[in-house]
């Protein structure tokens, strides 16, 4: 059975595996490249992205998104913050997405390589709003304020990470069927696909919601709680963490908002077929969301987070690393 402790990275990890066997069915099932070539890729019915990927972009992002890990990486070792772990697993799988762009650039009508591609680059981002719902409920476990959430942080987690898995297998089921030959479960594939891609803008949008709520009722309703860390280094005060969680947040709303629209113009349309819109709106947004961590490593700002873990268990009352509107005015 699984522990109520470990059960989020361990779905992680599932998932993870899922996508891994997808992959492989997508390079069993490869396209052979056509025997002549064509002047504008907008004008090869079998290169799937309509444009020739850039490598030095390619190199960038690979280059950017993996400094970021590693150094996350080392603060983790360091520092601890084992509710970001998800994320820094997801960043890896990212930058295996971006990796498999080399790839296109030599073989633009590789079908195998263009599934292995979309499928680390549009799900790996689930891993990153895994950890953001860690997080919260982290954060109002350390404040002790509870009831500033409508859902209670013991249960936080558990709601918004089976609703983050649930949606990473629609949209991995839809990516399955959208490779058929068949045009009809094609077709079938790619609204399954949005479908989950909705899905996924919806709950976490909901999120987002409960965090900007925990803030205001916190801020209004219990000053001497949100000013609880008002004498330490501003580095050091809960406040800036949860501001860079918002920060973090929209980065991932913009590229969920793209992505829907994207899919909804279909495959061939001008935003999944213009490279300066995927890097723009897709990359860009989501490295911002989770390289603004690397400064404000949650271990730094909240020593003592991991020992808030009991967030995803039975309320742990008296632990003695908690704090509440109480503990302040007295």
């Amino acid at each position: 059975m699984i522990s109520r402790r470990s059960g989020p990275l361990q779905a992680v990890c599932a998932a993870l595996t899922i996508l891994a066997a997808f992959v492989s069915f997508a390079q069993a099932d490869d396209r052979t490249p056509p025997p002549w070539e064509f002047t504008d890729p907008k004008d090869d019915p079998f290169n799937p992205l309509r444009y020739i990927a850039n490598n030095t972009l390619s190199a960038i992002a690979i280059s950017l998104v993996l400094a970021a890990a590693l150094a996350q990486s080392w603060m983790m070792w360091r520092k601890g913050g084992r509710c970001m772990l998800p994320m820094l697993i997801g960043e890896f799988t990212w930058a295996v997405g971006f990796g498999t762009r080399f790839g296109l650039h030599t073989q633009p009508d590789s079908r195998g390589i263009y599934i292995a591609y979309y499928l680390f680059i549009v799900l790996s981002p689930c891993a990153f709003i895994a950890s953001e719902y860690m997080l919260l409920g982290r954060l109002a476990r350390y404040l002790k304020s509870h009831e500033h959430l409508l859902i209670p942080p013991q249960r936080i987690t558990i709601v918004f990470v089976v609703s983050d898995i649930s949606t990473f297998l629609v949209q991995a089921a839809g990516a399955l069927l959208s490779i058929s030959k068949d045009v009809k479960i094609s077709k079938t594939g790619e609204h399954i696909f949005l479908a989950g891609l909705v899905l996924q803008l919806a709950s976490f949008a909901v999120f987002v919601i409960l965090a900007l709520r925990f803030l205001y009722r916190v801020k209004s309703r219990d000053p001497h709680v949100w000013a609880v860390d008002a004498e330490k280094p501003w580095h050091r005060d809960w406040r800036t963490l949860a501001l860079v969680l918002i920060v973090s947040s929209v980065g991932i709303l913009i590229r969920c908002v793209y992505r829907v629209i994207e899919l909804s113009q279909g495959f061939r349309g001008h935003l999944a077929t213009t490279e300066a819109f995927f890097y723009a709106l897709d990359s860009l947004p989501l490295f911002v969301a989770v390289a603004v961590y690397t400064p404000f490593w949650p271990a730094r700002v909240i020593p003592a987070i991991d020992r808030l873990a009991q967030v995803d268990g039975a309320p742990a009352p008296g632990a003695g690393d908690e704090r509440s509107s109480a503990d302040v005015k007295a």
